[in-house]
């Protein structure tokens, strides 16, 4: 009884049947199983399978299982504030489409996407589409004529280990790897209902408060991302400034190295993320960021949770200036350059083996001695130069010229025209 009232509760919040609700072990299981479980459903119809370049990595991780037994992937592009063009899609769908994938909001930088219209032109080509919207489903219902849907308790305040998958009825779908009688044979294994009681709980009560907290957190992330570029030189706000989340801002700061700045926050009281381009643990950058063409070297992500007080807020605003220059000041960042009588017409930056932010860095130092029409050539085995070193020339209205290989790793060549 508890799981059929669970059930339907959480069929009330998607705006879908109660048969159509299936309870998975995590929103990640409910990705990779609605990703099988659509293509295998469509094996007869092919196996191409089309995806934005700003998906969580559960659906890119999904798409290159599929892309390794022999699906073919599109990966479709994104504008610079992280939207894709609803015409993408259009483009990319196939006679042999099996299925679709895009993100109802951005994770990282909380853009929100066109569902509805790349909904409609799916549907219109036969194709069902598949929605990630564990970022978003706590503020409210997905719109669109969407096939398959993905989600995450913990997403929304509800515990961990609790996934929603949503398959509309009609949807030609195959549960892949060994089944039972449990879940409609979508998710195999006994239920954790007293998780799955707390999940259901915990959307309908935020669900309550949605529509008034959202006018609320969103007009203290618009006074972040207004506040922050006046505050700290060199910032670049990054995402879609009216079509987000309400909860979530993202910038990044020139000269600063992600993780540092996040280690300086945390000893402030202030518990933040990054996309930053250099993590810990991988040294590359984020593939959001990336795909959007922006600054990912000192990324700061803001994630506001209901219930977060103006004082707070201000707080940060007030101690985030004297962060970032504690960190610029220990990376060595570059003061404005005094004018030289005499400047190379072009200078070379050895940044061989050193990690981001110090190659757009030492860039920034020596920059000032190139005349107009004058060229800095960028020495860099850092992937991250290949994002950083074009959104430094963007920022400050300099001509980036491309890049080569080299003896070693790869030259980047910047044209200084002003």
């Amino acid at each position: 009884m508890l799981l059929d009232a669970s059930r339907e509760a959480a069929a009330e919040a998607v705006g879908c049947r109660a048969d159509e609700v299936v309870f998975t072990s995590s929103g990640t299981r409910a990705v990779h199983s609605g990703v099988a479980g659509a293509l295998a459903g469509r094996r007869r119809v092919g196996r191409h399978l089309i995806v934005s370049s700003v998906e969580h990595s559960c659906v890119l991780h999904s798409a290159e299982v599929c892309e390794a037994e022999g699906a073919d992937v599109t990966r479709v592009a994104v504008s610079r504030t992280g939207a894709v063009d609803p015409a993408g899609y259009a483009a990319a769908l196939r006679a042999d489409t099996a299925l679709a994938c895009l993100q109802s909001a951005n994770h990282e930088v909380g853009t929100v996407q066109p569902v509805a219209e790349v909904a409609e032109m799916c549907r219109a080509a036969g194709v069902p589409l598949l929605v990630d919207a564990a970022q978003s489903l706590g503020w409210g219902p997905v719109e669109g004529d969407w096939s398959l849907l993905a989600a995450s308790a913990h997403k929304w305040g509800g515990p961990s280990g609790v996934g929603l998958l949503v398959v509309r009825k009609g949807v030609r779908f195959a549960a892949q790897g060994p089944v039972d009688e449990r879940e409609s044979g979508r998710a195999p294994g006994f239920e954790n209902l007293p998780a799955i009681v707390a999940a259901v709980a915990s959307l309908r009560a935020v669900r309550a408060e949605a529509a008034q907290e959202a006018v609320r957190l969103r007009e203290l992330t618009a006074r972040i991302r207004a506040r922050v570029p006046e505050l700290v030189p060199d910032v670049e706000v990054v995402g879609d400034a009216e079509r987000r989340l309400p909860g979530i801002v993202t910038f990044s700061c020139l000269y600063v190295d992600g993780e540092a700045l996040l280690h300086e926050l945390d000893r402030a009281g202030f518990s933040v993320s990054s996309g930053s381009s250099c993590t810990s643990s991988t040294l590359t950058p984020s593939h959001v960021l990336k795909a959007m063409g922006v600054l990912s070297e000192g990324n700061v992500r803001v994630s506001l949770p209901p219930g977060t007080a103006e004082a707070d807020v201000e707080r940060f605003l007030r101690v985030l200036p004297q962060a970032v220059a504690g960190v610029r000041e220990k990376l060595g960042a570059p003061a404005p350059a005094p004018a030289t009588a005499v400047r190379a017409e072009e200078l070379v930056v050895d940044s061989l083996g050193k990690r981001c932010p110090i190659p757009v860095i030492e860039l920034a130092k020596v920059f000032g001695d190139v005349p107009v029409g004058g060229t800095v050539r960028v020495l860099s085995d850092d992937e991250a130069a290949r994002l950083d070193i074009p959104a430094w020339c963007e920022m400050r209205g300099q001509e980036y010229v491309g890049e080569e290989p080299a003896e070693k790793g790869t030259a980047y060549l910047v044209r200084r025209v002003g």
